[in-house]
């Protein structure tokens, strides 16, 4: 099966949504429960300079970080990338 550009444009178009999404909602939770990026570092086992780079969509994270952030937040990995309100 050939991938047409158009297909590819919107890939990286969903996917550059989702990115920002994640970064947005990561932000609000983690603010909502008054949680410096040091403090969520901590809980998640890495360096604050790495939450801010998942909040400013420098960086994604792993599949098993987003799961752990949903763990922690009680909220689904779809949420947290905006694919459920």
């Amino acid at each position: 099966m050939r991938i047409r550009k158009s297909q590819l444009f919107l890939c990286k178009y969903a996917y550059n949504i989702c990115v920002k999404i994640f970064c947005e909602r990561l932000k609000e939770l983690r603010n909502e429960n008054k949680l410096s990026t040091i403090d969520m570092g901590k809980i998640l086992n890495v360096s604050c300079s790495t939450i801010s780079r998942w909040e400013t969509e420098n960086i994604i994270p792993s599949i098993e970080h987003l799961k752990n952030i949903a763990l922690y937040f009680n909220v689904s990995a779809d949420y947290l990338i905006g694919l459920e309100d």
